[in-house]
């Protein structure tokens, strides 16, 4: 893996209809249709909005044999209005569902976690080795026969491995870990290459951005090993709606697109399918600029494990680095003065070369290094040095110090300053082509020398529009987090964009990144035709309610597929169970069955009130 220099990362090509995916291909981007899949008309039109926003595969959601044969009657009305979009059924539970919809749609999804497995219960059993075996071959006696009908009829497959839904089996031998997450999907491709099946496409998903990460790094590892290069479908699993369900997948999905890893991608929001589209768009677009980049000439640090990665080891500067949560760095100028500092949150605020008239209680102040040495009242001040300024570092006393230093700055020179004062924090900045690669170099590069000074990331933008900012913002991001290298993040524009969102984007990554909670997080599913009750209004109505129960992680879950699950990392879970009916769990037991819809909401706001009275009753 090149850490440094981007390129995609070569992977076989699938057919799917008329689509090819994979190889040289562009990244392509689909969405899911949320209306049943017994709507005839509603599914078509559904699709086609999708199609005509630039989706260019459409998912639909196949309960049962019914949902699967319309299929047919769908596929023929979108063919008949002129559109050769690929259409791709999406089981759970049932294998013959799969093998009804693998005659009707392009691509046929199933889930390594339900398909002969049962459906979890979070049970606990040791197989045995022997057991174990048999179950494998109860797989492979299954899959045969539906590998053979897709054979036939020129059909691909998904194996799409969920977090939420491994199975017991998996559960007890490896764990909720990326290596179990893995192995169920390997099962499958070793059953798909032994019989000679390749039109296969892989999606790991977790509403976990870490989870994710880590549990697709290692499966392309995993892959590579036994000789097997299918194309992967990337996403983050509920990652719910808004600015927080676009800056969750923008790290997730981000992080390993700026490694080249994706060919296909789905944007999980809880909103209407087409608008998924564009923020899919934008992020392969933003993480094509890289392409072609001048080479970064950087050595990964021999301790560093891509795969596995920790937090990089630093010693702490007052409350940055060492076991601290990251940082929040924002910029105030004469632009935006104005603006009520009670009401940033940030750690530090850089002030450049004006002084605050007024200096607020508990606020830190970022000042040019001259205005620091001239400042009478140094309280509440920390000088910042451009990489020039370093030899004037040594003159000027202060208990932290920022220097900002980006990759190709000679390291004989940076590397002794930062040894000599263990009180620098190093602001690293970038303007080369793929900035992730350079600033991961920047800090290799220091890694390798043994400094263990923190390290802030600072990004600067020129951008008009909030949702580019926070998307390209949380993509740029991601890999740095998952690797474990941010002891803070510095977000800049040069825009039309508001401060306050600029400084919440950056609290939304790092909550993104499972860095530092700020806020409330609300784990909720994009919706789908297995959908049980009106899922937007309900996660507005819970949203107003549970807004201020910061650190709170609250699930909203359409039906049971991944719900107990995907919940498994929530303390509250609001979950579909049939038609008007709600059940309501706490972490992964359910707690209450079966409530009317229109009683539940107040009856999880009741549970959350009894059970956390210090969260709840705020």
């Amino acid at each position: 893996m090149d850490l440094f220099n981007y390129h995609r990362r070569e992977s076989s090509v699938v057919h799917i209809g008329a689509l090819d995916m994979g190889g040289d291909n562009p990244v392509r981007i689909q969405s899911m249709t949320t209306t049943s899949t017994d709507d005839t008309e509603g599914s078509v039109a559904q699709a086609e909005r999708i199609i005509k926003a630039g989706g260019e595969l459409v998912r639909l959601t196949t309960q049962g044999v019914k949902e699967a044969e319309n299929l047919k009657n769908i596929n023929a009305g979108i063919r008949r209005d002129g559109f050769s979009t690929p259409l791709v059924a999406d089981v759970h539970f049932n294998p013959r569902v799969a093998d009804v919809a693998a005659r009707y749609a392009e691509k046929v999804r199933i889930n390594p976690g339900n398909y002969v497995d049962p459906a979890r219960k979070f049970v606990k059993h040791d197989y045995t080795d022997e057991e174990y075996a048999s179950e494998l071959k109860k797989i492979e006696e299954r899959l045969v026969p539906f590998l053979d009908i897709c054979k036939e009829n020129h059909t691909a497959i998904r194996v799409g491995v969920n977090h939420g839904s491994l199975s017991d089996r998996i559960r007890n031998r490896y764990g909720d870990t990326p290596e179990g997450i893995v192995e169920s999907c390997m099962e499958f491709l070793r059953i798909c290459k032994k019989h000679d099946f390749g039109d296969v496409v892989i999606s790991i998903k977790s509403s976990n951005t870490v989870v994710m990460v880590r549990s697709v790094r290692l499966l392309v590892d995993t892959m590579d090993k036994e000789d097997m290069h299918y194309p992967l479908h990337l996403g983050v699993t509920e990652a719910g709606e808004g600015e927080d369900g676009r800056i969750k997948s923008a790290v997730g999905i981000g992080a390993l697109l700026a490694d080249g890893i994706g060919d296909t991608i789905r944007v999980s929001l809880t909103e209407e399918p087409e608008a998924e589209i564009p923020v899919a768009r934008h992020l392969v677009d933003y993480i094509d600029r890289k392409a072609g980049h001048q080479l970064i000439p950087a050595e990964t640090y021999e301790g560093f494990d891509w795969l596995r990665p920790e937090r990089r080891t630093t010693k702490p500067v007052d409350n940055i680095g060492g076991g601290n949560v990251p940082v929040v760095m924002v910029s105030e100028n004469a632009d935006n003065a104005a603006r009520d500092e009670d009401a940033s949150k940030a750690d530090y605020i850089y002030v450049g070369s004006n002084l605050p008239k007024e200096r607020k209680e508990g606020k830190r102040y970022v000042v040019d290094y001259q205005l620091y040495v001239q400042a009478d009242d140094k309280s509440q001040l920390y000088p910042i040095f451009p990489v020039t300024a370093m030899p004037f570092v040594s003159m000027v006393q202060a208990k932290l110090k920022f220097l900002v230093l980006q990759f190709g700055t000679p390291a004989d020179e940076y590397l002794a300053c930062l040894k000599t004062h263990p009180e620098i924090v190093v602001v690293c900045v970038s303007n080369h082509q793929n900035r992730l690669g350079s600033q991961r170099a920047l800090v290799h590069e220091m890694m390798i020398a043994g400094v263990e000074n923190p390290v802030v990331f600072a990004q600067m933008y020129r951008l008009n529009d909030a949702e580019e900012f926070q998307l390209e913002a949380a993509a740029d991001m991601g890999a740095l987090m998952i690797d474990g290298l941010c002891d803070g993040i510095w977000l800049m524009n040069d825009g039309d964009i508001a401060p306050s969102t600029i400084e919440g984007t950056a609290f939304g990554i790092l909550q993104a990144g499972r860095l530092r909670t700020s806020k409330t997080e609300y784990i909720s599913c994009p919706g789908c035709g297995r959908t049980l009750y009106d899922l937007r209004d309900t996660i507005k109505r819970i949203h107003e309610a549970t807004k201020d129960m910061k650190g709170l992680k609250i699930g909203i879950m359409g039906c049971i597929v991944n719900g107990p699950g995907e919940m498994a990392d929530a303390d509250y879970g609001y979950v579909g169970a049939g038609p008007g009916k709600i059940s309501l769990y706490k972490g992964k037991e359910c707690v209450e069955h079966n409530i009317p819809e229109g009683e539940a909401v107040e009856r999880l706001l009741r549970l959350i009130k009894t059970d956390r009275p210090e969260i709840g009753n705020k």
